[in-house]
């Protein structure tokens, strides 16, 4: 800051003056008979002297903005008190003047006290019926702002701001220093960012946006004078009022021909202002996510928010973190993608409107970064009026007897993200892919094949029901289908979401460390339930079918640490965040770590290219549960559907190498909800999530994702014996000396061989070390056939509902 010079003798005078003025003032509130005695003055000039003179100056609270990542679209404001501080540069030189015209004409003349005024107002007061009159001078009244919002206890408010004698002594010895430290200019400016205008407006930044919307600078002399003249008395002179305004109009007049008194305008420019009509807007800088730019936005405003406050940067308590975010003056650029989140908004509401019980999410990450491109759901985000309720009873039996309200049409509940109470939805097969992720770290390929039966009976103990083998506590999983059974590799399996491959392959790997992948991935574990499955991981069976609860969030962020080649990132809602002074936090950029090797991470990436109708030079696909994905996306897609038993929930994942968006449809009211959750149809789950991938991706390049290498695909390829002719017995017996896995074919096959024999086998030449080669039968009598097989039995129609 710049300091002014300063004529000792001057301020000597003015300090002798003050004191003996000032004791003047205390002795006539005291003891009025001894006013002008001279011991009251010697008491007076003492007691002066002995006031402090150092200003504790706090910074006053500042709005916080939220733009999207464009850094330009508006998404929310926070603030306690609505302010922005400004230079003097960028305030109306009309409104400089009008501020001083109106409450110090002698501002750029005297040293912080006006004496003169000080004496005026003094032996005005003491006369009967005369009106009070004040002489407090523009750095006074900022020293009065400045202790105000510089106080640490609410004691200390109320002292700053008391009228007494006490009060203003201190103000006055306050601001001769202050006029020492300070430039007239730098007063003037801090004095505008801090003063009051009513209707929430603090500091000149907000005020001329909240009744002229326009910013500081634009403001012509009536707005100026109308402005300058509400720091008095904002309330009555509120122009946003029937009463007010009139009152308003009159302080205006008032102010602008003291402008023209201090030379600051002409009295024709005056003539004009006065006769100006004025157009006040009242528009109140809206304050929360409640009132984001855009209702939708308001649930990834929401999100941003709770991380807020989950960051220990901005304070030790969440109270701290709270009035940093509200007071801080912070220039946030979120994460949000204007381009994503319209989409994502558009598809969830075209296929469940805000009134459907069933709610549809939808989640966009941005593999590499972490960054939350978009969140959005068929809901509004606000509270609904206890006073005049608007959403409908709850879908829980329990709750609509006793008329209790559901979170339908609106809810400010994290439905997307997890937390206060929402612990998630069953996400089905999607889960799969982490079998797959363990098994591949476990070195097994994807080539690796499994004669899925139609019914797989387990080693993991379960409470004896319909998920048991008849007569048994051991879990015993079934296909959706029974044409699914047959022998399985990844890929097929993955594509077909074949249940008994993928729960004797986590069977295989062991299912803690399937749980121990997912963790890895992302996903977070927040039910009771869930927790205490977790810690005897070992036999958690159903895990590899989706029955843990998870987010649309979780979910999607999972996938996309596959497709940044295993590089996990924490899920963040910010791009960029500069403090007041335009520093930029490194608390917003990305925080992500090495997880997974890149050939695991491609290898599982190259299986989920099968669910969505997608597929590498090197993958064998044969069926896929969401067929229509590539095609409607038109970029190289991967992911994949799942869904839970009875159909109480449906779920999609979908990524390019950019974006990784996950959808799921559940009742957040009740999950045991007797509704049918849809898939491939228009009011299904797999729309929004593939219409928002289509349309978040227009104008992006395309990406193809790298296939992986021939080792973690393919595996160790051993040759197959010839079992040509033989007995069965006999080639099941040569098969297992080999090293391979045989089974039997139940269908017969055209054959040189005697019938019974073994005609050949499926595949016939080359398979993976410990695979299944299928022994085929002959039927005798005829030509050998082509006895070449490959696994994965009928393709699934495109688009078919997943299994698991």
């Amino acid at each position: 800051m710049r300091k002014r010079d300063h004529n000792v003798l001057t301020n000597a005078a003015s300090l002798l003056v003050c004191g003996l003025l000032a004791g003047v003032v205390v002795a006539a509130a005291a003891f009025p008979a001894v006013a002008m005695s001279g011991l009251a003055a010697k008491a007076g000039a003492e007691t002066f002297g002995a006031l402090p003179t150092e200003l504790t100056v706090a910074r006053a609270p500042q709005i916080s903005y939220l733009l999207a990542s464009d850094g330009k679209t508006p998404l929310a404001t926070m603030y306690d008190e609505n302010r922005r501080d400004v230079k003097l540069a960028d305030i109306s030189p009309f409104m400089q003047k009008a501020i001083i015209a109106a409450e110090d004409h002698d501002f750029y003349k005297h040293n912080g006290v006006d004496i003169n005024g000080v004496a005026r107002a003094f032996v005005n007061n003491q006369s009967e019926g005369s009106g009070r009159q004040g002489a407090s001078t523009l750095t006074m009244q900022y020293v009065r702002l400045a202790i105000a919002y510089s106080a640490t206890h609410p004691a200390d408010v109320v002292a700053a701001t008391e009228d007494t004698s006490a009060r203003k002594l201190r103000e006055m010895r306050l601001a001769l220093q202050v006029d020492k430290e300070f430039s007239k200019d730098e007063i003037l400016t801090r004095y505008l960012n801090l003063a009051a205008f009513g209707n929430g407006a603090y500091g000149i930044y907000a005020a001329s946006q909240v009744y002229f919307g326009k910013p500081p600078s634009k403001l012509k002399i009536e707005e100026a004078a109308l402005l300058a003249g509400m720091v008095k008395a904002p309330t009555t002179n509120d122009p946003t009022t029937e009463l007010g305004f009139p009152r308003a109009l009159e302080r205006r007049d008032y102010v602008i021909q003291n402008m023209v008194d201090i030379k600051a305008i002409t009295q024709q420019e005056a003539d004009v202002a006065k006769a100006t009509k004025l157009v006040v807007k009242d528009k109140r800088t809206p304050n929360g996510c409640v009132a984001a730019n855009v209702n939708e936005w308001g649930f990834f405003c929401d999100y941003f928010y709770r991380w807020w406050m989950d960051q220990e940067t901005f304070g030790s308590t969440k109270y701290d973190r709270e009035r940093r975010l509200k007071s801080g003056g912070y220039n946030v650029v979120t994460s949000i993608d204007v381009q994503a989140q319209r989409a994502a908004d558009k598809a969830v509401r075209k296929a469940k409107s805000v009134n459907s019980k069933e709610a549809a999410m939808v989640a966009v990450i941005e593999p590499g970064t972490g960054r939350v491109r978009a969140l959005a759901v068929n809901r509004q985000f606000k509270l609904d009026d206890p006073k005049n309720p608007k959403n409908k009873i709850s879908s829980d039996p329990a709750k609509s007897k006793k008329k209790i309200r559901g979170n339908y049409p609106a809810t400010v509940n994290p439905l997307l993200t997890g937390g206060d109470g929402i612990t998630g939805y069953q996400a089905g097969s999607t889960f799969k892919m982490f079998t797959i992720v363990a098994a591949l770290e476990k070195g097994i390929p994807l080539g690796h094949t499994i004669n899925a039966q139609k019914q797989f009976r387990s080693e993991y103990i379960i409470r004896p029901g319909p998920a048991a083998c008849p007569g048994t506590n051991l879990y015993c999983p079934t296909n959706s289908t029974e044409s699914m059974a047959g022998v399985h590799n990844m890929w097929s399996a993955f594509g077909r979401s074949v249940n008994t491959y993928f729960v004797p392959l986590q069977q295989q790997v062991g299912a803690e460390n399937v749980v121990k992948a997912a963790k890895r991935l992302g996903i977070n574990f927040r039910s009771e339930e869930d927790l205490t499955l977790e810690k005897g991981a070992h036999q958690w069976g159903a895990f590899t079918l989706g029955v843990s609860q998870t987010t649309p969030l979780d979910l999607a962020n999972a996938y996309a640490t596959l497709a940044a080649d295993g590089k996990y990132c924490e899920p963040i809602p910010v791009q960029e965040i500069r403090d007041p002074e335009g520093n930029k936090l490194d608390i917003a950029n990305p925080r992500c770590e090495k997880r997974f090797s890149t050939e695991v991470a491609r290898a599982a990436v190259d299986a989920a290219r099968c669910p969505v109708g997608d597929r590498s030079s090197s993958s064998r696909c044969t069926g896929a549960t969401a067929g229509n994905v590539r095609g409607d996306v038109g970029y190289p897609v991967a992911g994949k559907s799942g869904t839970t038993d009875s159909e109480k929930t449906a779920a999609l994942v979908a990524m390019t190498k950019q974006y990784a968006v996950a959808g799921i449809m559940a009742d957040p009211d009740w999950p045991q909800t007797n509704v049918e959750m849809k898939h491939a149809e228009k009011d299904g789950i797999n729309p929004p999530v593939w219409e928002t991938l289509r349309d978040a991706m227009r104008g992006k390049p395309k990406i193809q994702f790298e296939p992986p290498g021939q080792k973690i695909s393919e595996g160790d390829q051993r040759s197959i014996p010839d079992v040509k002719c033989i007995s069965v017995e006999q080639a099941k017996s040569r098969l297992k000396g080999a090293g391979f896995e045989p089974t039997v074919s139940s269908a017969k096959v055209p054959s040189s061989c005697k019938a019974g024999e073994a005609a050949g086998t499926s595949p016939d030449e080359r398979t993976i070390k410990g695979g299944v080669v299928t022994i085929e039968v002959s039927s005798g009598g005829g030509t050998p056939g082509n006895t070449n097989g490959t696994p994965g039995g009928q393709p699934a129609r495109p688009g078919g509902r997943p299994n698991g």
